[in-house]
């Protein structure tokens, strides 16, 4: 990146390493980061429009009133990430990314994908994941609370725990052996 430039249309960053730093009102529109490292840093109020990051490691940023829309993450190192300190996180794709530890307490997340990816130990506390591909992802230990999972589909998801009493689970799929977990919550006897 350049000292001076406050805006990036669709160019391609690889290998690029800011760890611990902070970057601050840049603008990054349709553009690509290939093998960068964000590890630590401090994201304040950027935009992200439409980019995609690949093979990236973007654990512990701080994404302070940063906006995301459209973003891409594939394959990615996103650990221990509270994504509610983004102004915006919307329609998020990730896709074979590790999300643990990440919190996504409070936000509007319908139709996004969390596709066969590792997401141990998160949080989605009124999270609206209504429609949301969740397929082939690891939940283990996972909080849903007060999450609307309104059509998502969950099929060869594993290891979550969903309250379907606390939760909304209308047309939600699901696929079994996985499925009977959601008995755990209903305070019946399996014999």
């Amino acid at each position: 990146m350049q000292p001076d430039k406050k805006y990036y249309c669709r160019e391609k960053f690889a290998g690029l390493v800011i760890d611990q730093q902070v970057i601050s009102r840049l603008t990054f529109d349709e553009c690509e980061f290939i093998s960068c490292s964000f590890n630590g840093s401090r994201i304040e109020r950027c935009r992200f429009l439409d980019c995609k990051f690949n093979d990236c490691n973007l654990s512990s940023f701080i994404p302070l009133d940063s906006v995301f829309i459209g973003p891409q993450f594939r394959n990615c190192k996103i650990i221990g990430v509270d994504w509610t300190q983004a102004q915006k996180l919307e329609q998020p794709n990730f896709h074979e990314c590790r999300l643990n530890y990440s919190s996504f307490k409070f936000l509007q997340l319908s139709g996004a994908r969390i596709a066969r990816s590792e997401v141990k130990e998160a949080y989605f506390v009124e999270t609206n994941l209504a429609g949301c591909d969740c397929t082939y992802s690891d939940f283990e230990k996972s909080l849903f609370f007060k999450t609307d999972l309104s059509g998502a589909d969950f099929r060869n998801a594993r290891n979550y725990s969903i309250d379907v009493s606390s939760n909304i689970v209308n047309k939600t799929r699901f696929s079994l052996p996985e499925a009977i977990s959601l008995l755990r919550s209903l305070n019946i006897i399996l014999e």
